[in-house]
């Protein structure tokens, strides 16, 4: 529990701006509908309806009081609430809780939303009431949406519509097995209203130089956090990540990074004694080493203190065989002043997750 409440504590660090301006705000709810994708055959006796919910948010609007607004063409951002039904009894419903930003193009009547937060799922695996729920073990869950809407605001006195596509995962990124987690594609409909619609302020033109410079920065990180491996009740325990890696900014939006990994992953020692026993014919001994060594790339896209990261690595000590030698990060840092920064990043096999890190680190 500790550790999900550090989840929260951090993603609301995205709305503290909204208390450091007084800009007119919106809300708006939709209605969706649709279903939930196959991605892994485990889940396959659990699609047996079409997902329906209700997306409610509220979203702080930005006119370019600081600089990055202009930078990103005015977003929005806020908290969203979520209610899905999965129409399956098995799985139960869902209750989510996210921070969001809204990105808007083609005059402002498409929207990119992307949010990140934590969901509760009423009905989780157990052994003896709910064993065929293979794709939640716990009940709080780590979950992402997008959006993309054809939004109108203030057709009539503050009202507009909007409607698009939305895509939903749910994951507990193996803090607990089983673990397969769910994906739903629906669509949506729905409206939203602006508050003072008449009267809101100008858009504030950039005045930023364009060219931007700074050297290259180094970065230490620590990461940790609890996982277990696929084998349920095989315990769970926790991981120890630390990485540096360096980065060159290439404009005031980006920057790419170079660095490297090391995992500590202690549910590797048990899982590898598992195998040892189990799969005799797999010729694992038990006594191979639990760590592990990467090297990766990635990218850090800056929006205000928030900035979105992306990785990609590749194991370079393996000496056990767990997913493949490939893996890829991708989170959200936030920026307290120019140096220190906290993590809050998902560790996976392309589509397989292995845990969600709760990091601290410094940019020197």
């Amino acid at each position: 529990m500790k550790y999900f409440l550090s989840c929260i504590a951090l993603l609301c660090c995205l709305l503290l701006n909204a208390q450091e301006d007084k800009n007119p705000f919106a809300l708006d709810a939709n209605f969706f509908y649709g279903n939930i994708t196959e991605h892994n055959s485990d889940i396959s006796h659990l699609i047996t309806g079409h997902p329906t919910g209700v997306i409610l948010s509220y979203n702080q609007k930005t006119f370019g009081k600081k600089a990055w607004e202009s930078r990103y063409n005015y977003p929005d951002y806020g908290a969203s609430f979520i209610y899905q039904n999965f129409d399956n009894e098995t799985l139960g419903n869902n209750f989510g809780l996210y921070a969001h930003y809204n990105f808007y193009f083609f005059k402002r009547n498409l929207m990119f939303r992307i949010g990140q937060g934590i969901a509760y799922n009423t009905n989780p695996y157990d052994k003896t009431e709910n064993f065929r729920n293979t794709a939640f073990g716990t009940h709080l869950l780590s979950s992402t949406y997008v959006m993309l809407n054809y939004k109108k605001e203030n057709i009539f006195k503050g009202f507009g519509i909007q409607a698009g596509v939305s895509l939903i995962h749910y994951s507990n990124a193996n803090v607990k097995a089983p673990n397969s987690s769910i994906n739903s594609l629906t669509f949506n409909i729905g409206t939203n209203y602006v508050l003072d619609a008449d009267n809101q302020p100008e858009y504030i033109a950039s005045t930023e130089d364009k060219k931007f410079t700074e050297k290259i920065k180094y970065n230490l990180a620590f990461r940790t956090g609890v996982n277990e491996s696929d084998v349920i009740n095989s315990g769970q325990y926790a991981f120890y990540i630390f990485s540096a890696y360096a980065d060159k900014r290439l404009n005031r939006k980006s920057a790419i990074q170079l660095g490297t990994d090391v995992f500590f992953s202690n549910f590797l020692k048990t899982h590898i004694r598992y195998n040892s026993v189990a799969f005799p014919l797999d010729n694992v001994s038990g006594d191979e080493d639990y760590k592990r060594v990467g090297i990766f790339v990635g990218h850090e896209l800056f929006i205000s203190k928030t900035s979105l990261i992306t990785q990609l690595g590749y194991y370079v000590y393996y000496p056990f065989d767990f997913e493949g030698r490939v893996y890829n990060r991708i989170g959200l840092k936030r920026y307290f002043g120019n140096k220190f920064f906290g993590a809050l990043t998902l560790k996976s096999h392309a589509a397989k997750a292995e845990a969600v890190e709760l990091g601290i680190g410094v940019r020197l």
